[in-house]
């Protein structure tokens, strides 16, 4: 029988309920268990799609094409597992499913209530997302108390009564604040938190503290009896240099005996590699530079996971990752070289809309002039087809139709039209309430022989990356850029997925978003590959 681990969160908001789950499942995932797991969201959106990037961070897309809240993409990271749209669900999906039941009768004309019926949806998809594991670690968003959060807690509630005890466990993470003026750590907050989940019928049986400071003894045996929790299950939680410490911080502070204990089970993990790769983080032997070229700098959560892989990178290449954070806005005022200046490789994200655009095919052309790396993510291709077509192929008015809907010479175009010209129907595409269509998801590619592309992927022939996009580069213009140097090194069905110039070191751009299948033990290939040529010395 799979057993349950609910996470909540108490006092305030951001204290790392997720890398707290996450570190949990690696914990256990490293002991040879099959662990999955699974994000709850209370807002009544009913995915973070439409939410803006400056609101909400990245939208996180699953292999089967579900927009999902970023921490998903922890998960995948920490247990190097694909995940799926029945691993996150909102508040706006229970009651959309919820009510499409009672329309169609679902329900035999009773009255629809949130209890039983909204709490009975809750469960459902809690016990549809433990099938075929051994675990499952179910993270709550917002904090306790949380009128939104009420009907979820109340299913968490009643799974307890529904299964054998021992095969639920609840996790709190709260804050111990450290008051400077006092000069005192604080247990109060966490004590309230604890009695309003207590209040709702839940009891937790092991405590995370979040804190700055180092605790006490005799604080955490203060905590432990005025929240009724054994001792050695008052956990501390301090702040990290790498969020992949945290599984190994997590076993010095002794969480595998409070977990065997309660599951009355052997918890072994072996963190060897674990162990391995984040010392390669926080003591690097090299260090590159990398023009990261963006528009949302002054929100970092945006390009998440990006960063991230990165990070995964540098750590299989013993390399520390220095990010050179470029403003693509800044670049159209002051240039490219005043930018980028001496960074050792270029990267542009991908993004939507006009803003900072041209700032971005500065940058690109820098690179592609001066022999760097590069590396063009989604919107980063498109704009490489764009910019090689203006200025090599002089095609002055080349354009994406996303930015210029009359241009006449169409280079990126709407996938929409690719529908409509190859009749092709094996595409997922999502059309958004919005009213724009999205490829969304995972999709094969077979890379060109002998290409860069081949050679950081390998010679097997057909892999899979996910997307995230309304616009597609235009096959019209292939023949006339291949003949001018940039090669169509990766497709899918027809659609260019991947372009290089020949006469170039590295140059790469890729349509689909690597960042999404990038974990700490298994980095993305093209990533990696970015990083080793970044890392080439002369």
């Amino acid at each position: 029988m799979t057993k349950f681990i609910f996470v909540t969160g108490g006092v305030l908001s951001s204290l790392g309920k997720g890398i707290t789950s996450a570190s949990i499942a690696t914990i256990l995932k490293q002991s040879g268990f099959n662990v999955s797991m699974l994000k709850i969201d209370p807002y009544l959106n009913v995915d973070p799609g439409t939410m803006s990037p400056l609101e909400h961070g990245e939208v996180f897309v699953t292999a089967d094409g579900a927009e999902t809240d970023l921490d998903l993409g922890n998960y995948e990271r920490f247990i190097d597992k694909e995940l799926s749209s029945k691993n996150s669900f909102t508040t706006g999906q229970v009651y959309q499913s919820v009510i499409k039941r009672e329309r169609e009768g679902g329900y035999l004309g009773k009255t629809i209530q949130v209890i039983p019926h909204v709490v009975d949806e809750i469960k459902e998809r809690i016990y549809a997302a433990a099938e075929d594991n051994d675990f499952l670690i179910i993270e709550l968003g917002g904090t306790v108390g949380d009128i939104e959060g009420l009907p979820f807690m109340e299913a968490i509630r009643a799974i307890r009564h529904e299964l054998n005890k021992r095969n639920t466990m609840n996790i709190h993470v709260s804050l111990i604040p450290f008051i400077k003026a006092a000069g005192e750590l604080k247990t109060k907050p966490t004590q309230h938190s604890v009695q309003e989940l207590r209040r709702i019928g839940i009891t937790p049986h092991m405590l995370v503290c979040r804190t700055e400071k180092e605790l006490p003894k005799a604080l955490k045996e203060k905590l432990a009896l005025s929240c009724d929790i054994d001792r050695n299950a008052v956990i501390e939680a301090g702040d990290a240099q790498s969020i992949y410490q945290v599984p190994l911080h997590f076993i010095k502070e002794g969480i595998l005996n409070p977990l065997s204990e309660h599951f009355n089970i052997k918890i072994k993990p072996n963190m060897e590699k674990w162990d391995t790769l984040v010392k390669n983080i926080l003591v690097p032997q090299d260090e590159v530079t990398i023009a990261f070229v963006g528009k949302y700098l002054d929100l970092k959560e945006s390009y998440k996971s990006l960063i991230e892989g990165l990070i995964h990178a540098g750590a299989h290449l013993n390399t520390k990752i220095n990010i050179n954070w470029c403003d693509s806005e800044r670049i159209e005022d002051v240039g490219a070289y005043e930018i980028i200046g001496n960074s050792d490789a270029v990267l542009v994200a991908g993004g939507f809309g006009h803003r900072g655009v041209e700032g971005k095919l500065e940058a690109i052309k820098y690179a592609r002039e001066n022999k760097i790396p590069y590396l063009g993510i989604c919107l980063g291709m498109q704009l490489s087809i764009v910019e090689y077509c203006r200025n090599v192929l002089g095609i002055e008015d080349a354009n994406s139709i996303e930015f210029d809907e009359k241009t006449p010479n169409p280079v990126i175009y709407l996938i929409d039209e690719f529908i409509d010209q190859s009749g092709e129907k094996q595409l997922r595409t999502h059309k958004s309430p919005m009213g724009g269509t999205m490829r969304l998801g995972e999709y094969p590619f077979e890379p060109l022989k002998g290409s860069k592309l081949e050679a950081a992927y390998g010679k097997d022939g057909v892999y899979h990356e996910r997307h995230r996009h309304r616009y597609e580069a235009n096959p019209a213009y292939k023949e006339k850029l291949e003949e001018a140097g940039m090669i169509v090194s990766g497709q899918s069905n027809g659609l260019i997925e991947a372009v290089e110039i020949k006469d170039h070191p590295w140059f790469v751009g890729v349509q689909f978003h690597p960042e999404f299948t990038s974990h700490l033990e298994t980095p993305n290939p093209i990533i990696l590959e970015f990083v080793k040529q970044a890392n080439k010395k002369d």
